[in-house]
């Protein structure tokens, strides 16, 4: 039965379908296929065909293939983003599927960008992808930024978020922002050449190292990134199409606990160091602790599982520092080793032998970069990351050694 005062569902849809054929634009031309695939986004009058256009023609960079790059990627394939850039370094591992959902089992040890164009492909071949297998430093960001419409950064470190917004002040193109901890997300739109502010008036500085856990250290509800980079999607959508009233000059806070959304206004800053008027084009430089991915690092600065595994055959003096959760050991360990976790690493440096090697292991290679690049900041030049972790001991010297 229908419900008093309102038109038939069925009626409205069908009336809301495009007609058959080509759909001509003063923009171009949508095909058929297109025009059937889009149909109920063009049917909303602040879209429409001509805002349909838009999103075909636009062009999309997303920082990260990751937690909150999925869900971004995927819903702005899936409404007909013309382009997707996708920029990560990583390989696909176990522990990211439960929120990574543009990855699979299959993809296991593929690069991201890799296993992110193929879903994307399948989700809509309309759309083109342009993977882009590098780390997104602050020697590169203009390079990386030019000639995209919108900029999309689910990235999970400092230097990257700070390098994405030096170089979107620069370009002038807005900066859709988000972040997760635990139960908690926050999404905003940095865009100082439309009157906002940028995300150095928020946070001048990078926290100091250890100050801020990552996600495998304080863990995360899959769903959250979900939620987050679902948000920035209908940020970029908005921003690209001009409908709505986008997150410029407010962030937007999620309690997924305690389901609640809170705003809160944001504020340019007259003396911010980057997006204050002739200050915008100084050089993109590094700011904070870059999360250390394997084969980034110099030979000095790492080793292999096999240089490990001679060591420890041979009687070599060293220790191995391990830097992972207390949860990930009871799962695969290494004997003996000292157990500090990267959050505590600091706190807890006065318990790291100084007058041996000190080979630092995580499960693949990036916590124990990061605690390599504290501890050599604080004097243990003999500190060194076994590269590619336990994940890579499990399958090039011990395969009895589970995996996770």
């Amino acid at each position: 039965m229908a419900t008093p005062g309102l038109k038939s569902p069925g009626v409205v849809c069908l009336a809301a379908l495009p007609r058959a054929g080509p759909v001509v634009t003063l923009g171009g031309m949508l095909s058929a296929e297109e025009s059937q695939r889009y149909a109920r986004q063009i049917a909303l009058p602040e879209i429409g065909v001509g805002g349909q256009e838009k999103l075909r023609a636009a062009r999309v960079l997303l920082i990260g293939a990751g937690g909150l790059g999925s869900p971004a990627a995927l819903f702005l394939a899936a409404a007909g983003v013309g382009t997707l850039g996708i920029v990560d370094p990583d390989e696909v591992e176990i522990s990211n599927l439960h929120r990574q959902i543009l990855h699979g089992s299959a993809d296991l040890g593929r690069a991201k960008v890799d296993s992110a164009a193929e879903r994307l492909a399948g989700i809509n071949p309309h759309v083109r992808v342009e993977p882009v297998r590098r780390r997104f430093m602050a020697a590169q960001a203009r390079e990386l930024v030019r000639g995209w419409d919108v900029v999309v950064d689910g990235c999970d470190n400092f230097p990257t978020r700070y390098a994405s917004n030096d170089a979107c002040v620069a370009a002038g193109i807005p900066n859709v922002y988000g972040s997760v901890w635990r139960f908690e997300g926050q999404v905003s739109v940095f865009a100082p050449h439309r009157g906002g502010p940028c995300y150095r008036c928020v946070n001048p500085r990078a926290p100091e190292p250890g100050a801020v856990p990552s996600c495998a250290e304080a863990g995360v509800l899959g769903v959250m990134p979900g939620l987050i980079g679902t948000l920035q999607a209908m940020e970029a959508i908005k921003l690209l199409t001009g409908v709505g009233d986008p997150l410029i000059g407010r962030l937007l806070h999620v309690d997924g606990a305690a389901m609640k959304f809170r705003e809160f206004k944001l504020r340019c800053d007259p003396q911010c160091a980057r997006c204050v008027e002739g200050r915008r084009d100084l050089p993109v430089e590094e700011e904070g602790v870059l999360c250390a991915i394997s084969g980034e690092m110099s030979d000095d600065e790492e080793i292999s599982v096999q240089v490990l595994a001679a060591a420890r055959s041979g009687g070599i003096a060293h220790v191995l520092l391990d830097v992972r959760e207390a949860w990930e050991l009871a799962v695969a360990k290494l004997d003996p080793c000292l157990h500090v976790p990267l959050g505590e690493v600091v706190s807890r440096v006065g318990e790291i032998p100084r007058d041996v090697p000190v080979y630092v292991m995580c499960h693949g290679g990036v916590r124990s970069g990061r605690a390599v690049e504290f501890l050599r900041g604080a004097g243990f030049g003999n500190a060194k990351n076994v590269r590619g972790g336990i994940a890579a001991w499990s399958a090039e010297v011990d395969d009895k050694v589970p995996t996770y």
